[in-house]
């Protein structure tokens, strides 16, 4: 449940694929796993077919976690993949009986990873001095945006805006983060992109622990930044209205699913 989930456009030959790092185990663990998942559809049959493979990280590897992000970045005709947040169970020196199953946001550390070599690399920005999970996370070319999510220490959903720069310098990878104030008060929100340019529609999520979001919100990134526009919501089901939760996710070309 709730892993870090990304995908990757096909690119010199290579199908779609997908990026999906930790989540909860249906035992209850916290996984620190890291898959690629490859879907393709060549052939005359167009039969889909669907790889699941392993990937190995070396350096400064992330623990494991659920609730973070995942985000590929572009730089100097180099890629990488950009990791934030998540949410975790307290230190193993620190918990006692009562706080066994207890759990805190990740130290607000950036990581980057290359799936080449899977090279890891551990960032602190003094722009990101909380933890934050079930935030959204979207990116551009080498700039990644986070927007919303929630902090367990305040337990609040403050409508933060964060800018994240990756310059992908030969060996040391360059990382800066700004603080923007247009953000939104959001956390567990469902994405999908509405086509082949940098713009999407964010639904759902909660405003509180007991107010959810019925509010959609059209966003777009291009050279100049980042912009937030209102959009029509649709007439919710009474079903969806009422109920405390959201289970659902982005179904790819400006479609989300609710179940």
């Amino acid at each position: 449940r709730c892993p870090g989930v990304c995908r990757l456009d096909p690119y010199d030959g290579l199908p779609e694929s997908y990026l999906i790092h930790g989540g909860r185990t249906p035992n209850n663990e916290i996984s620190s796993s890291l898959y690629l998942l490859t879907m393709d559809s060549r052939g005359s049959n167009r039969k889909l077919t669907v790889c699941c493979k392993e990937k190995d990280l070396v350096g400064e590897v992330p623990g494991g976690r659920y609730g973070h992000s995942l985000s590929m970045v572009q730089s100097r005709g180099k890629t990488a993949c950009v990791l934030f947040g998540g949410r975790s169970y307290i230190p193993a020196g620190e918990r006692t009986t009562e706080s066994w199953n207890s759990v805190v946001d990740c130290p607000p550390q950036v990581f980057l990873f290359d799936l080449e070599f899977g090279c890891s690399s551990a960032h602190t920005l003094p722009e990101l001095s909380e933890g934050l999970s079930f935030h959204v996370a979207l990116a551009r070319e080498d700039c990644v945006y986070f927007i919303g999510g929630h902090s367990s220490a305040s337990d609040s959903r403050p409508p933060r805006l964060f800018r994240l720069h990756v310059e992908l310098l030969q060996g040391s990878p360059l990382v800066s983060c700004e603080t923007l104030d247009t953000g939104i008060s959001i956390s567990s929100a469902m994405i999908t992109r509405t086509g082949p340019t940098h713009t999407y529609i964010i639904s759902g999520g909660y405003k509180a622990d007991s107010q959810k979001r019925t509010e959609c919100t059209t966003v777009s990134l291009d050279e100049r930044g980042i912009h937030f526009e209102a959009l029509e919501s649709p007439t919710w089901t009474p079903d969806i209205v009422h109920s405390r939760t959201w289970f659902g996710g982005g179904a790819g070309d400006g479609n989300i699913l609710l179940a």
